[in-house]
């Protein structure tokens, strides 16, 4: 099952790479384009920090941290090996989603934003939503449906 996150990791990065690519291409020369007037807009943005462009230029100690976490969940993977094809599909849509503005960080020195919802101000990605899905599920799958908090095995399988 640790094969499944990595390939929901790996098609996550593709997707968002894809997407990265169109939106430097195309979106950055013009700056934004609206969708849906006073709610959705497409806008580029080099965001060098984290969330909400906090911590800006801080770029190498974002690559170190994300490397640290993303490492410390395949290991728990391969190592522990949780039942349950759930707790996989959040694992594939964090990795993927980190290893996403991972690329970015690397490369370039920021992460493209390009989501703009009129109620949530911050400018965002596809690797930031597939990380905030993921951490969310699996918050849920901990507390609702795996017993790991008690010690027993885990109850949501295949």
């Amino acid at each position: 099952m640790p094969f499944f996150a990595l390939a929901i990791g790996a098609l996550i990065v593709v997707i968002d790479q894809v997407i990265k690519y169109f939106v430097s291409t195309g979106l950055k020369p013009i700056g934004e384009h609206t969708v849906i007037e006073g709610l959705f807009t497409l806008r580029y943005v080099e965001n060098p920090g984290v969330a909400f462009g906090m911590f800006k230029d801080m770029r190498w100690i974002f690559v170190a941290l994300t490397s640290i976490m993303l490492f410390a969940i395949i290991f728990y993977m391969f190592k522990k090996r949780p039942s349950g094809r759930f707790f996989y599909i959040c694992a594939g849509l964090i990795i993927g989603g980190g290893i996403g503005n991972l690329i970015d960080r690397v490369l370039y020195g920021y992460v493209i934003d390009y989501l703009s919802i009129s109620f949530f101000p911050p400018v965002c990605n596809f690797a930031d939503y597939a990380i905030t899905v993921g951490v969310a599920m699996l918050v849920i799958y901990i507390f609702f449906f795996s017993d790991s908090l008690r010690g027993k095995k885990d109850r949501l399988h295949d």
